[in-house]
């Protein structure tokens, strides 16, 4: 009797241990990078109208918290002529948000790139005064953030103005009809229409010093003058060579000083070494090279990923989102450059990479 007893207790105790394995190991499966970065900051992706009507809504959903339409909220597509808007795109992902109770961020009200050009023309195309641009400017702002306003909380208000090279502001039409005015002006027009979003000035490679330093004094300069910036975001688009951890703390810590909320916006970490912001794709039809994600480009990314996501928790205090630039391997805007790149954390079946692990064990 006795003996019976005590298998019947074994027996007891070893399906209590299979039975909260088989519980923990089931919470561990459903959790995904918005859960264990719940305590830390939001986990964010950019998407397309495409990515929410398909197998991706679900990885979406289960990974995610926060999302950014990559296209559809640019000037270009969103308002392609004067008295025209496209709102269909836009609209969708800001309904799919609502619906699942994911923050959006707004990307972006003013930019060099993918802007019409009838903004800066007149009817005999002829450059416009400083006077209209800016009029198309705040009429264009108060249009897009005023339609999203409480579904949008933050914005890429201003993307990408500081130059590469020697100079300070990149030279484009903004500069050539507006001189430096549209900067200030981009993020007052859009504080008038929304006064309750987050305004970000978004740009690339801004762990390189000469660049970091330049963006630091333009921000800085915005506050004194009490411009309503509230925030900068770091793309991120990196890659197994860089950046360093080094430079990835100082440019924290040198924009936390300017008391900014920090966010990592567009983050992707390609499998080819170099620096990959700033390379804009003019044709995303160019002919692949045949490519295969390598056990030596696995391990090096995920080396990379993990020292970034060590960083990103170390300064959590300044770090208010990190969003990843597009869902998986399956489609990356860096697979325009004529390769097929493997920058994120999902694979081109939407599986998780190992990478994943060294992101979220921890």
């Amino acid at each position: 009797m006795r003996t019976r007893t005590l298998k019947f207790l074994t027996s007891l105790a070893l399906i209590s241990i299979l039975t909260s394995a088989a519980k923990n190991h089931q919470t561990k499966d459903d959790k995904g990078l918005k859960d264990y970065y719940r305590k830390y900051f939001p986990i964010g992706v950019a998407v397309r109208p495409s990515d929410l009507q398909s197998v991706e809504s679900q990885l979406i959903l289960k990974e995610f918290n926060s999302i950014t339409p990559e296209n559809a909220m640019k000037m270009g597509p969103i308002h392609p002529r004067e008295n025209r808007y496209n709102w269909r795109d836009a609209d969708s992902i800001v309904s799919f948000a609502v619906r699942n109770k994911l923050k959006v961020r707004g990307h972006t009200l003013c930019w060099h790139a993918q802007t019409p050009s009838w903004l800066f023309t007149d009817s005999a195309g002829n450059n416009v005064s400083k006077e209209v641009l800016l009029q198309r400017l705040k009429s264009h702002i108060l249009a897009v953030a005023g339609r999203y306003k409480g579904k949008v909380y933050a914005w890429d208000v201003v993307n990408e103005v500081i130059a590469d090279g020697n100079d300070f502001i990149r030279k484009s039409k903004w500069t050539e009809i507006a001189g430096e005015e549209f900067i200030a002006k981009a993020f007052e027009y859009a504080h008038e229409a929304d006064p309750n979003a987050v305004l970000f000035y978004n740009d690339y490679n801004t762990e390189i010093a000469s660049k970091r330093e330049k963006i630091y004094r333009l921000l800085k300069g915005l506050k004194e003058k009490g411009v309503p910036v509230q925030g900068v975001g770091l793309q991120a688009h990196w890659s197994v060579s860089s950046p360093s951890r080094e430079e990835l703390e100082e440019s924290i810590t040198k924009f936390a000083s300017l008391g900014l909320q920090i966010q990592f916006t567009e983050l992707d970490i390609s499998v080819y070494a170099g620096r990959q912001g700033g390379q804009l794709i003019q044709n995303q039809q160019r002919q692949q090279q045949e490519s295969q994600f390598t056990s030596e480009m696995e391990q090096k990314q995920l080396e990379k990923y993990k020292m970034v996501f060590d960083v990103f928790r170390k300064h959590r205090k300044h770090i208010t989102g990190v969003t990843f630039w597009n869902v998986s391997d399956k489609y990356s805007w860096l697979d325009g450059r004529g390769r097929k790149n493997f920058p994120l954390l999902f694979d081109q079946n939407l599986q998780r990479k190992k990478a994943y692990a060294e992101v979220v064990e921890f």
